[in-house]
């Protein structure tokens, strides 16, 4: 008897606490369905068509798993420990692999968009471990979720109508539009944005399947850092060491100094010795992790990764694996 007043007890608890959840589920869908009004208005106002529009919106869910994480601002993380999680042994030698495996192809590239292969090798790592940590949603039911939950509205609300033109331009189906949680698409995990900007038939067989095709993948990102500025004779920057008492009104991307003037400042390399004898080039200083964390001297290359992700750690990390699929030399 005291398990059937047990069991009555549950469900009556049940009956009395679902229909307060179940409002707030109603709540929620509504607003989210106001706000895919608002978009749907502003899709109208640039210029999407009519047929995309109405073929598009009815798909659009409330994607609750859509969030983005921002490595710089995590409590407690430094590249110190970082650095060792998001570059493991194992990333090096897949990636040493891969550089060999598609060593031609990488070369083509390469001389085609002026961007050393190791570079695009290394941010197929970084975004997607090699395509390893691909998810499969709908990017428009992620960014727009993404816009809808305060998470950097103008940006997702931007990259949610890039979506919209690459479905409108006929370049992909919707079922096709595929992304992770943060709306990164493919094996680059690239934006919809990028993707736009950047697309292209790079391997002539009439498709762009950043998706399971790493050929056309890293194409498309070389093309995105070729218009981002990419310079195919420089690297990315250098770690250094800064003498006591350094001015940390200098640290930060604002400002642009040549080798020699940051010579004057007394910055070396990280092995003590002099900086490159090279003034034809304007560089900054970084310290990511602060005056007490390591500290790097960046040339135009990093500014160009900054802008497929604007994340210090993101562009270091990229950096960093760069450095271990050129060093050893792969025989």
């Amino acid at each position: 008897m005291v398990l059937k007043k047990c069991g009555l007890f549950l469900v009556s608890c049940c009956l009395i606490v679902s229909p307060t959840i179940f409002a707030q589920e109603i709540q929620s869908a509504t607003r989210f369905s106001d706000y895919l009004l608002t978009l749907k208005q502003e899709a109208i106002t640039l210029g999407i068509s009519e047929s995309t529009i109405a073929s598009a919106f009815p798909k659009i869910k409330r994607f609750r798993k859509a969030v983005v994480t921002n490595d710089d601002s995590l409590e407690g993380l430094t590249l110190e420990t970082y650095l060792p999680n998001r570059v493991t042994e194992t990333n090096v030698l897949t990636a040493r692999a891969l550089y060999k495996e598609h060593y031609e192809e990488l070369n083509v590239l390469g001389k085609k968009y002026g961007v050393q292969p190791r570079f695009i090798v290394s941010m197929w790592g970084i975004e997607s471990n090699f395509g390893a940590h691909l998810a499969h949603y709908p990017v428009l039911s992620v960014t727009a979720s993404l816009a809808y939950n305060k998470t950097n509205e103008p940006y997702h609300k931007a990259e949610f109508f890039s979506a919209l033109k690459i479905l409108d331009n006929g370049q992909l189906e919707y079922s096709e539009l595929l992304a992770s949680g943060e709306g990164g698409l493919g094996l680059m995990q690239m934006s919809a944005s990028h993707y736009l900007s950047a697309t292209q038939d790079s391997n002539g067989d009439g498709s762009q399947n950043i998706w399971s095709d790493s050929f056309d993948a890293m194409a498309l990102a070389a093309a995105y850092l070729q218009g981002a500025g990419w310079k195919s004779q420089e690297t990315w920057g250098r770690q250094v060491l800064t003498p006591e008492g350094f001015d940390e009104a200098l640290v930060g991307l604002s400002t642009q100094k040549t080798f020699s003037q940051w010579s004057e400042l007394g910055i070396t390399r990280f092995d003590g010795s002099q900086l490159p004898k090279r003034d034809d080039m304007q560089i900054s200083l970084i310290m990511p992790d602060g005056i007490t964390g390591r500290k790097y001297l960046v040339y135009d290359n990093f500014r160009a990764l900054l802008t497929w992700k604007n994340s210090a750690y993101f562009a270091v990390s990229v950096a960093y694996l760069s450095e271990r699929i050129k060093y050893p030399p792969i025989e």
